[in-house]
């Protein structure tokens, strides 16, 4: 075993705010127990809800990391005890509870993959969270099939543009949404049949004129607030909407009617919360089906930015202004 540091550099939320309440300290390097490896973490993904529990509104959950940092990849350094699949050396990359903004992290073993054959890390650090998220709710949750089509908002977040390509590659027809000319050609780019611009088009008329009147089957929404009732209006009969976030607000009047009549299913799922063995049944999953896309290069990584783990700050000011296209990592080392 590597002789590891006593202590390590990690990006710590210091009270409830702006990107300048990220600050970073020192802390003690933890042993893995039960189950988990301890990785060294070289790259570790930026996600929307790092943004909500810097604000106060996405805590981390009890007994786990109260550090943001939901992906990370790295080498392991260390194995606890149980954990038989990943020895030391091994390139992983792991979906964690929180505490991926550090040199070292702790990772439940069922949640830790093996990095792609030509992935570096810091397109590792970028898939956990988008591909456990993606897949659980558009193809376990939502049921997409192909043939079936999809409409994903926020084409080009880190969420989209795995959905939009992910969909794409299991066969399905692909419309996305987003905020501006270039947004919505990188989203054609990655594979959606349609981009709405939702800043100036309809997004619930451009549904209905591409599927000649008929709605799409699964809608991927992180908006939440009045997109709700026109997801609802946007869907096919027995069409399927699942919700993911509410950046729009999370409570909403819906028209019972209208899913009655279309016998709609709407659904939705935070996976942060999810028991390790369901967040490990869903890596093997992920494991099987989508990261030989990943290697074969038919899913592309798509990454906006990298910034120093030092610079975490700089890196939510990034996510903030809701410009980036693809994911924004930050490099530790």
């Amino acid at each position: 075993m590597p002789t590891l540091p006593e202590t390590m550099t990690v990006v710590a939320i210091h009270g409830k705010g702006g990107p300048e309440v990220l600050v970073a300290e020192q802390r003690p390097v933890a042993t893995p127990g039960a189950g988990q490896v301890l990785i060294k973490v070289a790259a570790a993904g930026v996600n929307r809800p790092d943004v909500l529990q810097r604000k106060g509104l996405y805590p981390a959950p009890k007994g786990h990391s109260e550090l943001p940092g939901l992906e990370v990849a790295g080498t392991v350094v260390a194995v606890g005890e149980g954990a038989a699949r990943f020895r030391i050396g091994d390139g992983v990359m792991a979906l964690l509870n929180g505490g991926g903004y550090a040199e070292f992290a702790l990772a439940d073993e069922a949640a830790v993959l093996p990095v792609p054959d030509g992935v570096s890390m810091i397109e590792a650090a970028a898939i956990p969270e988008t591909f456990f998220t993606v897949w659980h709710n558009v193809f376990e949750r939502g049921a997409l099939k192909a043939g079936e089509w999809l409409l994903v908002h926020g084409g080009t977040s880190g969420i989209g543009v795995t959905a939009i390509q992910l969909g794409a590659a299991f066969g399905a027809k692909v419309i996305a949404t987003a905020g501006s000319a270039e947004k919505c050609a990188a989203c054609l780019a990655l594979g959606a049949r349609r981009a709405v611009n939702y800043r100036n088009e309809d997004f619930v008329e451009a549904v209905k004129a591409e599927t000649e009147g008929r709605g799409v089957d699964v809608i991927l929404d992180m908006v939440g607030g009045d997109y709700v009732d026109c997801n609802i209006r946007s869907l096919a009969d027995d069409g399927r909407l699942v919700n993911i976030g509410y950046q729009a607000g999370s409570k909403v009047t819906v028209d019972m009617m209208r899913v009655m009549l279309k016998r709609l299913t709407l659904t939705g799922s935070t996976l942060r919360i999810r028991p390790t063995a369901v967040k490990g049944g869903i890596a093997r999953v992920v494991e099987a089906h989508t990261l030989p896309l990943v290697a074969a290069g038919k899913v592309k990584i798509v990454i906006d930015s990298t910034f120093p783990l030092a610079d975490a700050a700089a890196a939510h000011a990034r996510m903030e202004t809701s410009q980036h296209i693809g994911k924004i990592v930050l490099t530790v080392g």
